[in-house]
């Protein structure tokens, strides 16, 4: 194991002071903050070496997947998993009170990922048309309750007169939403304002390997 480097221990310190404080990782842009560092990319650098010699672990698929080799055994968190969500063509579902029915299974995810948010709840994905943001057919979204959400988010939208649900990120685009796939081989949906209503936004993704 190579020395560190005085900016790869003030990371060190900080991600384990951002963690005691906060009782979650922070995110590249707080350590470029907190560090005074110059550049995301030099904070990305600094991460892989302390990576690279056992100090931390990442999912650079989670914003604040930054995990210290050295700290306590996280705290996990059970996530209700009440049903499925398509990530292709819409799936027909009983009704919009879907989301309150009894859990079909329960996770558990790492209290970090969670944050102290509530009304967490997690959806089977059904479907690739979120492959390119790394979500396939048969992984879990862990989803945060919420009626709206700001454009480019990823949300299971509920379409009231199909009565159909979908994975997908949302755009507002003058009389009408857009609901763009993540799937090049795809085409977004189109529907009016009145017509959506946004179920959750997702906050993490437990991929099926």
């Amino acid at each position: 194991m190579k020395p560190l480097s005085s900016k790869q221990k003030r990371i060190l310190a900080f991600l384990r002071k951002f963690r005691e404080d906060k009782d979650y990782p922070p995110t590249v842009r707080d350590i470029l903050k907190g560090c005074s560092i110059s550049s995301t990319s030099v904070v990305d650098y600094n991460l892989k070496i302390l990576e690279r010699e056992g100090h931390i672990r990442r999912d650079r698929e989670v914003s604040r997947g930054i995990e210290l080799i050295d700290k306590e055994r996280r705290r996990l968190v059970p996530v209700p998993v009440i049903g499925y969500i398509a990530a292709g063509e819409p799936i027909p579902v009983p009704a919009s009170d879907t989301w309150e029915m009894e859990p079909l299974d329960t996770v558990e995810v790492s209290s970090e990922i969670v944050q102290g948010k509530d009304n967490v709840y997690a959806l089977t994905v059904k479907g690739t048309s979120m492959i390119d943001a790394l979500i396939n057919d048969g992984d879990v979204v862990l989803m945060q309750q919420a009626s709206t959400a700001n454009d480019g988010e990823m949300v299971a939208a509920w379409l009231k007169s199909e009565e159909e649900t979908t994975l997908k990120k949302l755009y507002r685009e003058r009389d009408r939403i857009r609901l763009q796939p993540a799937n090049a081989t795809m085409e977004p949906i189109y529907a009016d304002p009145d017509n959506v209503e946004v179920q959750g936004k997702v906050i993490g993704v437990i991929r099926q390997i």
